[in-house]
Order: C-alpha cells, then sequence, then structure tokens
C-alpha cells in the first residue's frame, strides 16, 4: 500500500527528469504500481481511511511521485456533492494531441503531493485538451477533457516530463491572467 511516506518531495532527482515510456504487455510489477497508485487516490479521498493512514488527499499521482520514472499516472476527479465521479483512470503514455487557445487556473491555486508548501499563484493552464493514453490493459483511449479533469491530468502528465506545477506560476505578478482566461472555482 502506497502512504505519504512512499511519495518523494520536491528536490528529489526523480522528480525533474523525463520518465520513460512503458512497453506493452506491461509487466506484472508495473500493473501493480497502476493499481496501487489509484488505491492511494482512493484511500486519500476517504476520509477515514485518510485519516488513519495520515494521507492527504489527492486527485492524481504520478509514478515519478513514488520514484519511478516511468511515463504512469493514475488520475482520480470527484465530482461535486453528488459524488459522482468526473474522470478515473491510469494513464499510460499519455500525450496531449490538440487543446483549447483558453487558458484556466483553479481559484485556490495548485498543490502537490510532492511539495509541501503552499505556493500561492495561477497556474494557467489549457482549459480544454484531447488526451490520448493507454490503459494498464494496453487499449488505447482518447478522450477529451475540460476544466478540472483537464487541469488535473495536465499536471500529471507535467510530472511525467519533469515539471512541477509552481514552474507556471509569474515569479513577477503570480496572479496573473489573460483576460480570457478562466477562472475554475
Amino acid at each position: 500500500m502506497i502512504t505519504m511516506k512512499n511519495i518523494i518531495r520536491d528536490g528529489k532527482t526523480t522528480l525533474r527528469q523525463e520518465a520513460k515510456k512503458l512497453t506493452f504487455p506491461l509487466s506484472q510489477e508495473e500493473r501493480q504500481l497502476g493499481h496501487d497508485m489509484m488505491t492511494f487516490l482512493e484511500n486519500s479521498q476517504d476520509p477515514e481511511i485518510a485519516a488513519k493512514y495520515h494521507l492527504r488527499a489527492g486527485v492524481g499521482l504520478a509514478a515519478p511521485q513514488v520514484n519511478v520514472s516511468l511515463q504512469m499516472a493514475s488520475v482520480l476527479v470527484p465530482g461535486p456533492e453528488d459524488k459522482k465521479i468526473l474522470f478515473k483512470d491510469t494513464l499510460v503514455n499519455p500525450v496531449i494531441i490538440s487543446h483549447s487557445v483558453q487558458g484556466a487556473a483553479l481559484a485556490e491555486g495548485e498543490g502537490c503531493l510532492s511539495v509541501d508548501e503552499n505556493v500561492p499563484g495561477y497556474v494557467v493552464r489549457h482549459d480544454r485538451i484531447t488526451l490520448r493514453y493507454y490503459d494498464l490493459d494496453g487499449k488505447q483511449h482518447k478522450i477529451r477533457l475540460k476544466n478540472y479533469p483537464a487541469i488535473v491530468c495536465q499536471h500529471e502528465i507535467d510530472h511525467l516530463h519533469g515539471i512541477l506545477f509552481y514552474d507556471h506560476i509569474n515569479d513577477k505578478q503570480p496572479f496573473s491572467m489573460k483576460d480570457e482566461d478562466l477562472i475554475i472555482e
């Protein structure tokens, strides 16, 4: 079971490396890693389990965050109070094949399980993306995402390329955005 002790923190080399693409069929260890990352997200979003194991809530976890430099990330984006899941899958070798010109940022900013301190500022990303990825069984998917799920996937894909969320924040004006950009509440 992955816990916070398994998640490496900012400053570790693996977080700044370009992760390796995976080949299919995945090994049993690679498949298990994908399942374990998704289980962490499920557990972290369950208040009882999260409290028991001292887990910070997460909506995404990339393999480099558990010190494995492979292009794999699990994403679990909950919906509003009705508990409907907006997006849930483990992404293998994900690629953004198209995106909107319009930007979007989370009103409260972004956080990261690998970054312990709060870094204030808007992380402007694409509001809509078309994502191509493979699941753990090697099946290819192409999906269009917008708003929060699109932002979460872009955050996780950045991890696979050695980029952290605060790299996108404007140093001089951390809360600056273009007029046409959206704020996602």
